[in-house]
């Protein structure tokens, strides 16, 4: 059977760091049981932070569904959840100008006192949960890498002071003209957070059941989602180890939500994004590890994620779609099996450029290795989250274009409430989230 674009995940992805210290764990990537059932309440298609975030908060509420089924096309948290940087960054001012043309002043300012909030619900839901994962928090610089980035954020945090928006949290560096241990290139410091999501999520999943039942089935991709034809409204999850009826469908697909909401086509644009794991020098060992994680701006879609976990002192470097002249095969694909050896060798000339005193390699040190994971980037830079026009029972929380870490942990509550009957203005969410058939047309208006 041919699916619609972008299809269905590739088979066999890479692996990433996270995903590595899951891989004895039976119940996420086996499944608890063989046979699907018949009905359900609810299903999720997604075992992302979205897709789990969203079923803990539908079984955890007084009048939510009983049960709830969820299905990943392959195994357990393998999207771009378990494949990014490791990285919670809200945005404490940088895009205000950005989505004040793309949208407006007003929603601009939302979406970044939205992400403020996302960073501390985070917070609260690993000490609430007791979630054993590389959660550390600490502050972050956005280190100006050239003159176009320079005039960009300093406009943006200039628009952003006069709408009246919070600055209590950043500070502003001097511009100096290189970086080293003890200074940093032109640079602004703000709250941050580094954790491993891939330890977070099946800790989600587990608290899913012990709650109220839920059953998850890794390997069963979702083919369609058509109608029973019943009077009830109810919609038939088609795969290929059997079908479920249910009269609430979630999906938390991201970049593939197209495949399966054929409104969404041209809207949803898969993209690749590469990371890497790098083993320290001496230099960059013990007491002198990097006590901050860094974002290395050349321009708001060229950038360097730069993060040393405190657990082994590893660093994490993450890559941008933006790179000059390079990486073009990263766009419109779902291929996350393979790494771009041009991408691996700028990242890391970038990175020994700015951290200077990285010094030699000894056999051991250096990179260790790469991967790679699918983005959903929408025309207008925030997700699709809400009921699905013109499909009554369904549900999206799409299109985090590699931003996601922001915004779930605000947008999968709001979601719930959504489902179970609330209203978006009782939800913390900016209204620029939300599907409607009005903002769908006017992005397929843009280029």
């Amino acid at each position: 059977m041919s699916l619609p674009a972008p299809g269905l995940p590739h088979t066999r992805p890479c692996l990433s760091i996270w995903q590595r210290s899951t891989r004895h764990n039976a119940l996420l990537n086996e499944g608890r049981a063989s046979d699907l059932p018949p009905t359900a309440d609810a299903i999720v298609i997604g075992s992302g932070i979205s897709g789990a975030l969203t079923a803990l908060e539908l079984l955890s509420s007084p009048n939510g569904p009983k049960n709830v089924v969820m299905l990943e096309a392959r195994e357990a948290v393998s999207g771009a959840t378990g494949r990014n940087a490791g990285h919670c960054r809200p945005d404490a001012f940088r895009g205000f100008s950005a989505f004040s043309k793309r949208i407006n002043p007003e929603q601009a300012m939302k979406i970044i006192v939205h992400e403020k909030l996302v960073l501390q619900l985070l917070k609260a839901f690993i000490k609430k949960h007791n979630i054993d994962c590389d959660f550390d928090y600490c502050r972050t610089f956005d280190v100006v890498m050239g003159k176009e980035f320079l005039d960009y954020v300093t406009g943006s945090f200039e628009a952003y002071k006069q709408a009246g928006g919070d600055t209590s949290d950043i500070t502003c560096l001097n511009i100096l003209a290189g970086y080293s241990r003890s200074t940093c290139t032109r640079g602004l410091r703000m709250d941050s957070r580094q954790f491993a999501p891939c330890q977070t999520v099946p800790v989600g999943s587990t608290t899913c059941q012990v709650a109220r039942p839920v059953a998850f089935h890794p390997h069963t991709p979702v083919t369609s989602v058509t109608s029973s034809g019943n009077a009830n409204d109810e919609w038939v999850v088609n795969t290929p180890r059997g079908s479920i009826s249910t009269p609430i469908v979630v999906h938390a697909t991201n970049a593939f939500a197209a495949t399966l909401i054929p409104c969404l086509k041209s809207q949803v644009r898969p993209v690749r994004a590469q990371a890497h794991k790098l083993i320290p020098t001496a230099p960059f060992t013990g007491r002198n590890i990097l006590s901050h994680t860094y974002s290395l701006r050349f321009s708001l879609s060229h950038f360097y994620s730069v993060i040393q976990r405190k657990g082994d002192g590893a660093i994490v470097l993450g890559t941008s779609r933006g790179v000059p002249g390079i990486g073009q095969e990263i766009f419109e694909t779902k291929d996350d099996s393979v790494v771009n050896k041009t991408i691996q060798e700028d990242c890391l000339a970038n990175f020994k450029q700015v951290f200077s005193d990285w010094g030699d390699e000894v056999l051991g040190e250096g990179h260790e290795f790469g991967w790679t994971g699918i983005l959903g980037l929408t025309k207008d830079a925030v997700p699709f989250i809400g009921p699905v026009p013109s499909l009554p029972g369904q549900f999206v929380i799409a299109g985090f274009n590699g931003h996601g870490m922001a915004r779930i942990f605000g947008s999968a509550p709001g979601l719930a409430q959504i489902i179970l009957g609330g209203k978006w203005s009782d939800t913390t969410m900016p209204e620029c989230f939300q599907i409607t058939t009005e903002r769908l047309e006017r992005l397929s208006a843009l280029p």
